[in-house]
C-alpha cells in the first residue's frame, strides 16, 4: 500500500492482509541498499497472526517517492511521519543495519512527543558507531558494483541458504548482489548506496537516543557479522533500560542465513 505523508506517497508492504486499527502494529525499516523485501517471512507470519505489518521502502528507494534520506535523523521522521498519518497508537519498530539506527532514533523522538507509543524497538544487525571505511564510501561512487561484491561478501557466512529462506536452489549471495543492484537502478537522480553509508557512518545521536527509549528493547544479532561484529553493540545495549540479547549462527544478512531464528526472536519478544 502507498500511505500519503505530508511531503510524498510511502510504500509499505502490509503482508497480504488488510491494516485494521483493532491490531497491533509492526513497523520494519530496511538497511542500506535493501527494501521491504528482506523481511519476507517475518511479515507474513506476523501479518497471519494478528500483526499489522508495515515494511517500508526508504524514500526514494523502489516503490517509495521523495529523496533519499541524508541522515539517520531525516530517515527518523518518515517513520514518526508514518505513524502520524495512520493515527497508530502502539506499534513495534523494527529495523536492519541503517533501519536499526532509523528505529533507535524514531523511538527517541517519539518517546517525548506520544510516550508509550512505540511498544517495542527491535534492532538486528547493530552496531554504534556504524562506521564505514573511506574504501568502501569511495567505491559506492566510483565503482559501486564492486562495492556491492565487498559488502556481500562481508554479509554473508555461509553460500547455502536454511529450508525456510528462498528455496532450493537458491543463492544467497547472488540473491543479495541482485537485489543491491535493482534496488541502486531503482533512483537514477541520487545514489543510494552512498547516501545510506553516508548517513550510517556520520550518526552520532546513539548515546543520547538510547537512554530515551523506554520500551524493552531486542537485540538480535549475527555471531559471523562482519558488517556489524556482535562486540559494536555492545555500547548500545549498555546504554539501554530494557536490553535483550538474542545471537544467531549467522553473517550480517540475519533474516536470510537465520529466516527461523529471526521469527523466533521476534515471537517470543512480541508476544503479549
Amino acid at each position: 500500500m502507498h500511505i500519503p505523508l505530508p511531503t510524498h506517497p510511502l510504500y509499505a508492504y502490509t503482508g497480504g492482509k488488510a491494516f485494521n486499527p483493532a491490531q497491533p502494529t509492526a513497523v520494519f525499516i530496511h538497511g542500506v541498499l535493501n527494501d521491504h523485501s528482506v523481511w519476507i517471512l517475518q511479515t507474513r507470519y506476523l501479518a497471519h497472526h494478528g500483526w499489522n505489518v508495515l515494511a517500508i521502502d526508504l524514500p526514494g528507494h523502489c516503490k517509495s517517492e521523495g529523496t533519499p534520506p541524508q541522515s539517520v535523523e531525516e530517515a527518523a521522521d518518515t517513520v514518526v511521519a508514518l505513524l502520524d498519518a495512520m493515527k497508530i497508537e502502539k506499534a513495534a519498530l523494527i529495523g536492519h543495519s541503517f533501519g536499526s539506527l532509523i528505529a533507535l532514533e524514531a523511538s527517541a523522538r517519539d518517546a517525548a512527543q506520544h510516550p508509550g507509543r512505540v511498544s517495542h524497538l527491535v534492532m538486528v544487525g547493530t552496531a554504534y558507531p556504524m562506521r564505514v571505511s573511506p574504501a568502501l564510501l569511495d567505491l559506492s561512487v566510483s565503482a559501486p558494483f564492486k562495492a556491492i561484491d565487498m559488502v556481500n561478501s562481508f554479509s554473508h557466512s555461509t553460500l547455502a541458504p536454511p529450508p525456510s529462506a528462498l528455496g532450493p536452489g537458491t543463492w544467497l549471495y547472488g540473491g543479495s548482489k541482485a537485489l543491491m543492484r535493482r534496488v541502486l537502478a531503482s533512483n537514477t537522480q541520487v545514489n543510494v548506496f552512498h547516501t545510506g553509508f553516508k548517513a550510517c557512518d556520520s550518526y552520532n545521536g546513539a548515546e543520547a537516543a538510547m537512554p530515551q527509549v523506554t520500551c524493552p528493547t531486542l537485540f538480535v544479532l549475527g555471531n559471523a557479522d562482519q558488517m556489524t561484529p556482535p562486540k559494536a553493540a555492545q555500547s548500545l545495549v549498555g546504554l539501554c533500560a530494557k536490553p535483550k540479547v538474542v545471537t544467531l549462527p549467522a553473517g550480517h544478512s540475519l533474516m536470510t542465513e537465520a529466516p527461523e531464528g529471526v521469527l523466533q526472536a521476534l515471537k517470543d519478544f512480541l508476544k503479549p
